[in-house]
């Protein structure tokens, strides 16, 4: 190792290995050489994965690198439905898997994860463990399972059935979930039914409302089903953009304000909530369709104030700048964009005559775009997402209707099936793909603009309803954003819900009760 450090000393670089970092970062840390632990924890930050995590993090707490140590720990916290079924998990104690589990940030679909990974846990070394579990299962937030699962899984365990204290918090958890089920408005909000926070959130941004362009930004909270306001008061008002989320920043694409078509693209920092203006495009568009792929972000079709368009160029965010590519088969606004196996799809829309049925793909590597199989119906204003291998075209305006319907592109085939329609028509809304649901926002409906939200599951082939916007609007663009620090900052406060007291005191369990 010291051979390494005189090296950097000379040449200021360093051949960091998996074999060597870990003895390499002691002795610099040791002999205070800031150069090399910046290298050494740079490296393993990279290396970062399900199966290191925890003794990375484990590591950190050696040498003065609390940078890796957070990124270790949120690792742990992002990937917790792998990381569970990991070696390094079964070994950690009781503080640490308390440390864990307690926290807001802990990104689960269903809290009977957590349920189950105290229970694998405690199953690696039982006798030595058990007697953890009461203070373990404090920590999972019992109220936020379905009260079958409670009863069926929780409740009928051994180790519950056999601690009456376990037994009470399962009691105390049933009571909290006949307070908020979905007649009650409110999420009651105890240590059992504290909601976690979302890994990722949705963002509703800008659109037609009231008759004019809004600035208006949303953030959807899957953890709580509702939306938040962002502040966004100084900036720019536009409706018929695109949306894009790359490398940590939100790019708003082309647009409209009523005055103006704009070539601008505004690129949002969500950490620090402030704006900053980048390269324009060529172009002036709006009923612009965007997506991003292999780090760039593509911008299709649109309208210029004139004339709809056939062109289409490229962003690359490390040269700011944008460039020309191939343009499409044929005039496309008001269509929709996604990506999928390394190319770039883009479907329906209007040419300025009728609305089209057509769709096409594009290919980086040849610059070519090739004509794909037609949709079921035209589709103007539609709502195109990658999600499940396929793409899915939802919703839009065939040229005398606002659709319900969808369909789903298979591209092995080259072929459309139908799937069940949306709750309600619309055009012109915002879609995004968060945690498996295709969610649709927003829109107009023929008559009227709208609040309205719902999503589709793929396995169930089922739309359901999620909560309603706070602003009504249409020609709004949606992105999800995940694997923010400040994620609490487009989340419901936590601790700003209501609190349901629930006296414990007042429920009398005896230690034979089995109907608890």
């Amino acid at each position: 190792m010291m051979a390494l450090i005189i090296e950097f000393a000379y040449t200021g670089s360093v051949h960091v290995t998996g074999d060597n970092v870990e003895e390499l970062l002691l002795a610099a840390d040791q002999l205070d050489v800031p150069g090399i632990v910046q290298n050494c924890c740079d490296f393993m930050e990279e290396q970062l994965s399900v199966k290191n995590c925890i003794g990375i993090h484990r590591f950190t707490k050696t040498i003065n690198c609390s940078r890796l140590q957070h990124k270790a720990f949120s690792y742990v916290l992002a990937h917790f439905e792998e990381v569970v079924f990991s070696q390094e998990f079964q070994q950690l104690s009781v503080e640490n898997i308390i440390e864990i589990i307690g926290r807001d940030e802990l990104n689960v679909k269903e809290e009977s994860t957590v349920f189950e990974a105290v229970i694998l846990w405690i199953a690696y070394s039982p006798e030595e463990r058990k007697g953890h579990f009461a203070t373990l299962l404090s920590k999972v937030r019992l109220a936020l399972m379905g009260e079958d699962y409670l009863k069926s899984n929780v409740r009928s365990n051994e180790l519950v059935k056999n601690n009456i204290e376990c037994k009470l918090m399962v009691r105390k958890a049933l009571d909290i979930i006949t307070c908020i089920r979905p007649n009650y408005s409110s999420v009651f909000c105890n240590d059992l039914a504290r909601p976690r926070l979302p890994n990722a959130v949705l963002l509703a941004i800008g659109g037609w409302s009231g008759g004019d362009p809004t600035n208006g930004i949303e953030a959807y909270d899957i953890r709580t089903d509702s939306w938040v306001n962002v502040s966004n008061a100084h900036e720019r008002p536009r409706a018929y953009h695109g949306t894009a989320f790359l490398n940590g920043y939100i790019y708003c694409v082309g647009g409209f304000d009523r005055v103006e078509h704009f070539n601008s693209v505004r690129r949002y920092d969500p950490n620090t909530h402030t704006w900053h203006e980048v390269a324009s495009m060529y172009y002036r568009r709006c009923y612009v369709s965007v997506t991003v792929l292999n780090g760039c972000i593509y911008a299709m079709g649109g309208y210029d104030g004139h004339t709809r368009l056939s062109t289409a160029e490229r962003y690359m965010p490390e040269t700011n700048q944008w460039s020309l590519i191939a343009p499409m088969s044929e005039q496309r606004s008001d269509a929709s964009c996604t990506t999928l196996h390394d190319k770039v799809y883009i479907c329906g829309g209007f040419n300025g005559n009728e609305c089209l049925q057509t769709a096409e793909s594009y290919c980086p590597e040849t610059n070519q775009w090739t004509a794909i199989a037609l949709m079921n119906c035209r589709r103007s204003g539609v709502g195109i997402i990658a999600h499940a291998d396929h793409i899915f075209a939802v919703g839009g305006f065939d040229g005398t209707n606002r659709l319900r319907s969808a369909e789903a592109y298979d591209s092995r085939r080259n072929t459309w099936h139908e799937l069940s329609s949306m709750l309600s028509p619309r055009s012109n809304f915002g879609i995004e793909v968060l945690e498996g649901r295709i969610f649709v926002v927003g829109g107009f409906n023929g008559f009227n603009t709208s609040y309205d939200v719902e999503y589709y599951n793929s396995i169930t082939d089922e739309w359901c309803k999620a909560c309603d916007m706070e602003i009504f609007r249409s020609a709004l663009s949606c992105c999800v954003v995940s694997g923010l620090p400040n994620m609490a900052e487009y989340a419901l406060p936590r601790d700003a819900l209501p609190l349901l007291h629930v006296d414990g005191e007042s429920v009398e369990v005896s230690e034979s009760d089995e109907s608890v």
